[in-house]
């Protein structure tokens, strides 16, 4: 157990966790909210825009690197499973992992050459995503860790998803105000690149330091090989279905991403402040509402409220679809209802995957919660890039002409429906279809703790 010189380790079970650990886990959510936020939403345009690669290949560009991270995340959930240091095993990779990202994102957007900067983009975005899988798996493997409390969890990740919509909005909202600050074009994007950084700088620290002293788990002992630790993961059923219904809903999620600057564009006709009015509307609504979500999922089940949170942003996302004739106003308004729709995706998948890794900890006596979460984010971080590549390829389908110029070149009839279709009904079909993989999820409170063989009260252990 990890405890600064002076102060006393924190228990683990029964009681819950203080806010500072709350806080402290939380603010991790800067880096993970920057760069999942900013490269879906600025990469491909920047790509299309501004170095005038056709939207093809830009989707290739923005796939290849972070499908390199399905082979890397679980490898990274294994290493941090047999690292003992006196500063856990999580922490060290998310000091060591946060601070090589933020330098490797300035490097994405810097365009040092003067040709090959498609391929320049691709390798420092392959490099970035490789550190980027080794400060989130061990972050992500942490809640199970935390603490043992089922209830505890879901506070935790609360915490955890209030700052990531923070995160989104401060770096997708700003991000693109700091490229036109910059002047546009390959100059406002190297200064936003910095801006990012920061975040992520700040993000890396405050999380470090403030789990400092926070329970670590108990050492278990782990299966002899990666291939022994995902045949296991493989038979979870619980942790199966999640995983598929979540990576598949990051599809979805991500191709609204990658599109708000082109629905912004070419939609709303608001180039300038459309994008950053959008993410508010998105996120705002979010914040307020994640006490209402919290109280949902302890009146109705986890599971439950994770599904009413999918169906309703699958109903938003097919409604936009009537934004080249709604006033803008409302076009913002459904926008918000994404937005509140996605912070309840978000807080109940996080909160049911320490549940599954306490479940078959209790199965199998075995700590593997890092190959566990090592899978969750390898398959997210796979949709969440599938998701933009999908989305350019609609884009390419339908005619999108690319433009050297910083600017988005105009488009016809034909590109301007496939930015629409890509923005509204192909994700919300994905997400609301996804769904139905939940029919087979039955781990409830009571069957954890009859798993681990706790009263009905107590702290699940």
């Amino acid at each position: 157990m990890d405890a600064r010189p002076g102060q006393p380790a924190i228990t683990r079970s029964g009681t819950q966790l203080p806010r500072r650990v709350h806080a402290g886990y939380a603010l991790g959510s800067l880096v993970t909210g920057a760069f999942g936020t900013v490269p879906g939403l600025l990469l491909a345009p920047y790509l299309t825009d501004t170095l005038g690669v056709a939207a093809w290949l830009a989707g290739v560009l923005v796939w290849a690197p972070k499908a390199w991270d399905v082979l890397v995340n679980p490898v990274a959930g294994r290493i941090s499973d047999r690292t003992r240091s006196r500063w856990g095993a999580r922490r060290p990779y998310l000091l060591v992992g946060g601070l090589v990202l933020a330098l490797l994102f300035a490097a994405i957007f810097a365009a040092p050459f003067g040709s090959g900067r498609g391929a320049y983009v691709a390798l420092a975005f392959l490099l970035a995503a490789t550190a980027y899988a080794f400060f989130q798996v061990p972050y992500v493997a942490m809640p199970a860790e935390l603490t043992d409390d089922y209830s505890e969890r879901t506070r935790l990740l609360t915490w955890r998803v209030a700052v990531l919509a923070i995160a989104i909005l401060v770096s997708g909202a700003i991000a693109p105000l700091v490229v036109n600050a910059g002047g546009d074009g390959i100059p406002g994007h190297r200064w936003m690149g910095v801006f990012v950084a920061g975040l992520i700088v700040i993000g890396t620290i405050a999380v470090f330091a403030g789990t400092s002293g926070a329970p670590t788990g108990t050492v278990r002992e782990s299966e002899p090989t990666l291939r022994a630790q995902l045949a296991v993961a493989s038979r979870n059923r619980p942790f199966r279905l999640l995983l598929i219904c979540f990576v598949i809903q990051a599809v979805g999620i991500a191709m609204i991403l990658a599109g708000v600057q082109y629905f912004a564009d070419h939609v709303l006709y608001s180039p300038d402040t459309g994008p950053t009015v959008l993410f508010a509307c998105f996120v705002g609504p979010a914040l307020l509402v994640m006490p209402l979500w919290s109280r949902v999922g302890a009146r109705v089940g986890k599971a439950r409220a994770y599904v009413m949170a999918s169906l309703l942003f699958a109903a938003g996302a097919l409604l936009l679809v009537l934004a080249p004739v709604l006033p803008a106003a409302a076009v913002y308004a459904i926008v918000g209802v994404l937005g509140v729709a996605y912070a309840g995706q978000q807080v109940f998948g996080m909160a049911m995957l320490p549940d599954c890794i306490a479940y078959d900890t209790a199965r199998t006596g075995k700590r593997q919660a890092g190959v566990f979460t090592g899978l969750w984010t390898a398959g997210e971080t796979f949709g969440l890039a599938l998701g933009p590549g999908i989305y350019l390829l609609v884009l390419q389908g339908f005619g999108y002409v690319s433009s050297t110029s910083g600017a988005a070149s105009a488009q016809d009839s034909t590109a301007r429906l496939g930015v629409l279709l890509g923005f509204t009904v192909l994700p919300g079909l994905i997400v609301g279809l996804a769904v139905l993989l939940m029919r087979g999820y039955d781990l409830t409170e009571e069957k954890l703790r009859a798993a681990v063989g706790a009263p009905a009260g107590a702290a699940i252990n």
